[in-house]
């Protein structure tokens, strides 16, 4: 039996970046107001594939993963920031980001 090598492809998380900067830009929102704001920068950068309600349950799901990490407030039906923390996610999304830009770009030149 023959093992085959699996190619991952680690692809940037576009929705959870502008989930993250919508939320440092308003002081609370509710989710079809930040759903729209995600959705129409996303539209912007060209990157907001696979259909309007996928998207609205890729971001409905990562933002209540921020919730759970203390990173939102959920108050009712308003989401808020906690903004020390967030800047802390932004900070590490950042070097996450420069990663594997490094390692994208050695590997396009090693081959």
């Amino acid at each position: 039996m023959t093992k085959r090598k699996q190619y991952i492809r680690h692809a940037q998380d576009f929705v959870s970046e502008e989930l993250v900067v919508a939320l440092l830009e308003k002081p609370s929102y509710d989710f079809n107001e930040i759903f729209m704001a995600v959705y129409e920068k996303l539209r912007a950068r060209n990157a907001a594939g696979g259909g309007k309600e996928m998207l609205r349950l890729r971001v409905y799901e990562k933002l209540h993963i921020l919730v759970s990490q203390g990173l939102v407030k959920k108050e009712e039906k308003r989401f808020s920031a906690v903004k020390p923390a967030l800047r802390g996610r932004v900070a590490e999304m950042a070097a996450a980001k420069a990663s594997f830009q490094a390692r994208r770009s050695s590997m396009l030149h090693t081959e």
